[in-house]
């Protein structure tokens, strides 16, 4: 039994939930944005449905977002990285199965789909909103073949290919795996692709014809 006058010992207190930083939150609301653009499109989407669905504040979405181009932007980021696999290093691969990573062969069919999706999105809302396509410029496409224009000039400098500019030689490449797929996806409401197995037949031949027009003879 304890002594008479000693304090009993206190439950300890609970702090308050623990928030998020600054970058979660960022990210949250970008994945939050970016179902709604592929539900509703981005014109019909609003910052009031944005900060509906990542229950906060407009006041905190105008504070990390200033508005949905910046949004847009913050999709097309992570959107780049399921694209093309780059920056990473490749070094203990030959060049056609460190490609072939790179082009992302073997994704799953969630994300193939998810991916494809947004790229309709895109495709579709650029006529209305012209000012989506500098943003897919700017931080998708121009970076993704930066990452690749840098890896093939490696690859260049090391004498595995020969090529004078890594830059357009990036750029044909690039143009000769997604120009199919950007295709189809504006003709068809299905995947560009029947399976998983003919979109990385699709890949295979694009980096094969390529790689015998780079290789050093």
């Amino acid at each position: 039994m304890a002594k008479a006058g000693r304090a009993s010992k206190k439950p300890p207190q609970r702090g308050r939930p623990k928030l998020r930083t600054d970058h979660e939150q960022r990210i949250l609301i970008a994945a939050s944005a970016r179902r709604l653009f592929q539900d509703k499109g981005y014109g019909r989407t609003t910052t009031d449905d944005i900060a509906a669905l990542c229950r906060i504040s407009k006041q905190t979405l105008y504070r990390l977002f200033p508005g949905k181009p910046a949004l847009f932007a913050a999709i097309v980021e992570q959107h780049r990285q399921s694209m093309l696999a780059l920056p990473d290093d490749y070094d203990d691969l030959p060049l056609d199965r460190a490609l072939e990573k790179i082009f992302k062969i073997g994704i799953d069919q969630a994300a193939e789909e998810e991916r494809v999706t947004l790229l309709r999105v895109v495709m579709l809302e650029t006529h209305q909103y012209p000012e989506l396509s500098d943003i897919l410029r700017r931080h998708g496409a121009d970076k993704s073949r930066a990452d690749l224009a840098q890896w093939l000039a490696k690859q260049s400098e090391n004498g595995s290919i020969n090529i004078d500019n890594p830059d357009r030689a990036a750029r044909l490449l690039m143009d000769m795996i997604f120009g199919g797929m950007v295709f189809k996806s504006m003709t068809v409401d299905s995947l560009p692709w029947p399976d998983a197995e003919e979109r990385d037949d699709h890949v295979r031949r694009c980096v094969s014809v390529f790689l015998n027009g780079v290789r050093p003879r």
